[in-house]
């Protein structure tokens, strides 16, 4: 494993010496690791990358939609070009498989690039109300403060719409994952973009974080993560009024009603609440079945999970790869431990790889919906099994959750759809409706504000203006 260390912050067009000399290390999750250093940058770091950013906003903002969007195509190029690298670093810094890695962590940050280069080059929408003319312009200097568990993707949503509408940005990824961002850095390197528009300063929340939230020269504040930081991110903010965009945590259901087709719906069920080894803030986390259906799914979901072979990140016979450290396996597995439910897969005693951060895939049967079990984002390969004898318990059990993020219906198509409708969560999956990645995506309740992706996405990082004629 050739170490990856990068020594400077890409700030002004120009990878730059960080004002400290402290560096942060990056582990492997497998061989537990240190593999990789990345700057630890500071206040100061901050405050030059916004500077720069604010110094390009004028030439950006007014730049041709034409030749903003050529030059996110260029970036999209430059990034395609590393496609490879991209999946080999996420799955050294995080553990994703690599067939999940090539498949999800690369190819789809680069799927929503393309599209938000074909959105940037379309000229922006104008319309006339009475003798006002309504016109769409950037919101100012973008702070993107970025999670682990999908280092680009969750990149390129914010980035990507940010620079598409406009704006400059300043992005911070998480310190745990934040190799893949300087490959971003990297492209945009060789894609020549407009020195300023985009600046990477790494480091930890509580610095690097927390210097972006609370910024004076930041006009919003972009963020993924968990509910709790995401509450002191909007607490800084509003300090000095700075809208906010927050993507938060989930505990999304998937509800298999009579009559649905079982096999196919608690397949993609458990594979769906085990991706990325279950560190998916749209997993399913909690399977509700019809009580006609329930003994049935439970040996299903317990034979799913029993199939899914731990190890090695880059095997070809891995199919969940470790958690991303020591302190999340932990937390995991104290949820685990404290479930008064009845285990019928994986658990605390089943065989794992003697090295590496991990949990064995875990299915619980018997679920209280109000237990913790079913109602804390566990962020881990562990699903609860919850019975139901109607379609009103069904979405009553679904809606019992502080949470509304995802989810999922299986059943005959207009009863699936009714109940979907009924779901207070902003994305469903009817009988296994693929992800689209220009639809909009955000949360209900404490799942977030505002939207990502696609045209919705676009328009969360654009002001509205009227003027009067």
């Amino acid at each position: 494993m050739t170490p990856v260390h990068r020594d400077e912050l890409w700030i002004g067009g120009a990878w730059v010496p960080p004002e400290s000399s402290e560096r942060i290390g990056v582990e492997n999750p497998y061989t537990e690791e240190v593999f990789g250093h990345v700057p630890a940058g500071t206040a100061e770091d901050v405050n030059l990358a916004v500077s720069a950013a604010r110094a390009a906003l004028p030439g950006w903002a007014n730049l041709p939609a034409a030749e903003r969007g050529a030059a996110l195509g260029r970036l999209h190029r430059a990034l395609a070009a590393r496609a490879d690298e991209i999946a080999r670093i996420v799955g050294l810094e995080l553990g994703t498989p690599l067939k999940i890695a090539k498949a999800v962590q690369a190819g789809l940050p680069l799927t929503v690039l393309a599209g938000y280069a074909e959105l940037a080059a379309q000229p922006w929408a104008e319309e006339t109300i009475g003798n006002s003319l309504v016109v769409h312009e950037p919101v100012g200097v973008i702070g993107a403060i970025t999670p682990w568990n999908y280092p680009l993707h969750q990149v390129i949503a914010k980035v990507g719409a940010a620079l598409a509408a406009g704006n400059t940005v300043v992005l911070k990824p998480s310190e745990m994952t934040p190799l893949v961002a300087f490959l971003l850095a990297d492209a945009a390197a060789e894609a020549d973009l407009p020195p300023g528009i985009l600046n990477l300063v790494s480091g930890t929340g509580p610095v690097v974080g927390a210097a972006i939230a609370g910024h004076p020269d930041i006009d919003m504040v972009s963020f993924t993560g968990s509910t709790a930081t995401g509450r002191a991110i909007s607490h800084a903010a509003a300090d000095r009024v700075a809208r906010v965009s927050l993507e938060l945590g989930g505990k999304s259901a998937n509800v298999i009603l009579e009559g649905a087709d079982l096999v196919k719906a608690v397949k993609v069920g458990v594979g769906n609440a085990f991706l990325n080894s279950g560190q998916t803030c749209t997993a399913w986390t909690r399977m509700l079945v019809h009580r006609v259906h329930y003994d049935e799914a439970v040996e299903l979901a317990a034979k799913t999970a029993a199939g899914y072979t731990l190890g090695d990140p880059f095997d070809p016979a891995t199919r969940l790869g470790p958690l991303a450290s020591a302190v999340q396996r932990d937390r995991v597995r104290g949820f685990i431990e404290r479930a008064s439910a009845r285990l019928v897969a994986g658990g605390l005693d089943a065989p794992v790889p003697a090295t590496g951060h991990f949990v064995a895939p875990t299915v619980f049967a018997d679920v209280d919906p109000d237990s913790e079990l079913a109602q804390e984002e566990i962020f881990g390969p562990v699903l609860s099994i919850i019975g139901f004898d109607s379609d009103d318990e069904a979405v009553a059990i679904a809606n019992n959750s502080r949470y509304g993020l995802a989810g999922a219906v299986w059943g005959s198509d207009e009863r699936a759809l009714a109940v979907a409708r009924r779901l207070r969560t902003g994305a469903v999956d009817v009988n296994g409706g693929a992800f689209n990645p220009f639809a909009p995506f955000g949360g209900y309740k404490q799942s977030g504000i505002g939207r990502e992706l696609g045209a919705y996405g676009l328009a969360e990082f654009q002001q509205v203006k009227a003027i009067q004629q």
